[in-house]
């Protein structure tokens, strides 16, 4: 298998982590909290941060193997993934000139690849 194919999956995946401790965040920032200080060291947000910084350093390491231009094609599907991870978990609605530009990354993506 070609490396910066492995390479690719593998900065998606901590593309993805990052997308899922957005909704954690989100789903933290929900919550009442009997004060500041709460809101801010709960099991939750912590567990976001740390996904963050997991996901930054695959990001850090990946980009040794695979091409420069390739990595904000790869971090744009972020926006995807939020907005799935959103629809499915967040039950939030997605609005149509949402699911555009959902398309028009997907698009790109594809065509930057090809």
């Amino acid at each position: 298998m070609n490396e910066v194919f492995v390479y690719s999956i593998i900065m998606l995946l901590g593309v993805f982590v990052a997308s899922c401790s957005q909704i954690l965040l989100k789903k933290a920032a929900d919550n009442k909290h009997k004060n500041a200080l709460a809101e801010y060291l709960n099991a939750r947000v912590i567990a976001a941060y740390a996904m963050f910084f997991v996901s930054a350093l695959v990001g850090m390491y990946v980009l040794r193997y695979i091409p420069l231009s390739l990595a904000p094609i790869l971090e744009s599907s972020a926006y995807v993934f939020v907005a799935v991870l959103s629809y499915c978990i967040l039950k939030e609605r997605t609005l149509k000139r949402n699911l555009f530009g959902i398309g028009l990354i997907i698009t790109g993506t594809i065509v930057f690849v090809l």
